[in-house]
């Protein structure tokens, strides 16, 4: 599934992340790049963006990467930490592989806007079912 059309085809399934406006911007080996234009559906009761957003982009980003080359790959834990506020408009979460093991995988996911501000560091571990 490396061609990055079919992989943005079979990920529109994920309806969550697809509602909420998710992007497959670039894909690689362990990697993806994914981005959101924020809106006022984003926002929370104060005006501020709902931390969820920042956790469902990072979250889509490590299903992309770890599962577009071969699919089985689920998240078992996740740590977030919300690091800042973006500056404009649009979220980058960037995904970089830190283990794949036999049944386990660990990545890194840097949420950023597309000015560069930090907005949310996060670690997944994954479990591989297939």
């Amino acid at each position: 599934m490396q061609d990055i059309e079919k992989v943005r085809e079979f990920f529109s399934r994920d309806r969550f992340a697809a509602d909420a406006g998710s992007y497959i911007e670039e894909i690689g080996d362990h990697y993806a790049k994914v981005s959101l234009l924020l809106d006022d559906r984003h926002k929370n009761a104060v005006g501020g963006i709902m931390g969820g957003v920042y956790f469902t982009l990072a979250d889509f980003a490590f299903a992309v990467a770890s599962n577009h080359e071969r699919s089985g790959t689920v998240s078992i834990s996740s740590d977030i930490a919300f690091v800042g506020v973006p500056k404009s408009q649009k979220l980058i979460a960037e995904t970089s592989l830190v283990k794949d093991g036999r049944t386990t995988c660990c990545y890194n996911v840097s949420v950023t806007d597309d000015l560069g501000t930090p907005v949310a560091a996060v670690k997944i571990v994954g479990y591989k079912t297939a």
